[in-house]
């Protein structure tokens, strides 16, 4: 009789559980095999990601003052970096980068402001990086891929006479 009312008293608590703690929670977790991420996902939609042209104007609406989003470049790939944001959106160690191209300040390990462009400069060439300042780059890059969505490319504003 003892283990019979254990048994019963387990599903008891299961179901309860599972009737109180449950109900009407439809979110999953998904993990995108490629990157290696999660993402929230509500009843099995998955966020579409559209590949976008940005320039240096356009990309700094997104350094986390003028929008929510927080995004940057590296190597002219943009990613959203919006779920680090208390690393790159303001007051984070990394809120230099928010909204440009971080390629240069990540190579040399300097959060300096000027080791990134203003949105009207010309992007920056990285012609004259070290090799060990490209490789310090390349390792960045390969962290930001399997950490953030890659979400666009960085390109020249051709409206910019320089």
């Amino acid at each position: 009789m003892t283990y019979f009312l254990i048994i019963l008293i387990i599903f008891t608590i299961y179901f309860l559980k599972k009737l109180f703690f449950s109900a009407g929670d439809n979110q999953t977790i998904e993990i995108d095999p490629y990157k290696g991420d999660k993402k929230d996902s509500k009843m099995g939609e998955e966020e579409t990601i559209v590949i976008t042209d940005y320039t240096p104007r356009t990309l700094y609406k997104y350094n986390g003052h003028d929008d929510e989003k927080v995004y940057l470049s590296i190597k002219g790939k943009i990613f959203d970096v919006s779920k680090g944001r208390a690393f790159y959106g303001p007051g984070g160690p990394y809120e230099n980068f928010a909204g440009r191209d971080a390629s240069r300040g990540l190579a040399k390990n300097s959060f300096k402001e000027d080791m990134v462009r203003d949105w009207d400069q010309p992007i920056d060439k990285l012609e004259d990086l070290t090799e060990r300042e490209k490789k310090a780059l390349d390792e960045w890059e390969a962290f930001f891929e399997k950490k953030y969505n890659y979400i666009g490319n960085l390109i020249e504003d051709t409206s910019l006479s320089h």
